[in-house]
């Protein structure tokens, strides 16, 4: 309910107006609370089941290590938010899931990583990279079509014969699939031919979001995937999150407590490379077990 309007005259004392009547007698709630709510409708525990264990796991870069003696679940069914200051070391750690920061120079991992029990050090790298997606910080379409991005993702995994990402009924599928598990359908059904770059900020991530699901993943990695979008574009992503876990394991970093508070089931607070504390998204922010925990969620740093 907004509240009422009062309006001052200089002459007499000021009155209240009445209030406005609502439509049907309902306020309509934003959408940022219905995701609150669909959060907070926990699976049941029997759909819950792990994807990625992180053991003991340290990360360097040339002699300096950038996260030290983390251990974590990734579990399918629920969505971990990493959490911290920048320079924290959610994002290294969110890249080391798919081998991601082996590609930077004096890049060193010690411990496990293990996807569905096995290290990821000894899967081939591409294999492991499409069933551990990742989405980056801004969105990156490919300069094609809306269509040839998605089916490009699905050309990788079972090409065609003959021209690479032909049409054929079957990639069409595919993609409008992968598109309407990212709420992109609706808005591009009729122009599937229009370039991606022409796509608003919120949509090209979405369509990111698409190519990556378009490859069947088992675990959806997302580096700050709101911090360039609107908060329409990232109210429509966080819905997204929440309807993905039942069937994608979801790591987010994210720099907003608020979206950590309304999306995620499980939360870890990292702090100058240490894992400080994890657990549930109300214990997190409501009842933290430690100080700079407490203190970071209070906006005393960070």
């Amino acid at each position: 309910m907004p509240p009422p309007v009062r309006r001052i005259a200089i002459d007499r004392e000021p009155t209240v107006a009445p209030e406005r009547p609502i439509a049907n007698g309902l306020a309509r709630a934003p959408d940022t609370q219905a995701v609150a709510r669909r959060r907070s409708e926990r699976p049941d525990p029997a759909t819950v089941r792990e994807r990625m264990r992180i053991e003991s796991v340290w990360l360097a870069y040339g002699e300096n290590w950038v996260v030290r003696d983390v251990t974590l679940p990734v579990r399918q069914g629920e969505v971990l938010a990493m959490i911290g200051a920048s320079g924290s070391g959610k994002t290294t750690l969110l890249r080391s899931l798919n081998r991601l920061t082996e590609v930077t120079a004096g890049g060193a991992r010690a411990g496990r990583i293990t996807l569905d029990g096995e290290e990821i050090h000894e899967l081939e790298v591409n294999d492991l990279r499409r069933r551990v997606s990742m989405v980056f910080q801004q969105p990156n379409p490919f300069p094609m079509s809306i269509y040839d991005n998605v089916a490009y993702a699905l050309a990788e995994q079972r090409p065609p014969r003959g021209r690479r990402r032909r049409r054929t009924p079957e990639l069409e599928a595919a993609a409008e699939d992968a598109l309407r598990r990212a709420g992109l359908w609706d808005e591009v059904a009729g122009d599937l031919d229009r370039s991606a770059l022409r796509l608003s900020g919120g949509q090209q991530q979405r369509l990111c979001i698409a190519r990556a699901l378009a490859a069947e993943p088992e675990v959806l990695l997302l580096d700050e995937p709101c911090s360039a979008l609107d908060p329409i574009s990232t109210a429509t992503i966080e819905q997204l999150i929440v309807g993905l876990r039942e069937s994608v394991a979801i790591v987010i970093v994210t720099h907003n407590l608020q979206q950590a508070l309304r999306v995620a089931d499980h939360v870890a607070f990292m702090h100058l490379g240490e894992l400080i504390e994890y657990g549930s998204s109300e214990q997190v922010f409501e009842r933290p077990s430690h100080q700079r925990t407490r203190d970071y969620v209070s906006g005393a740093f960070g």
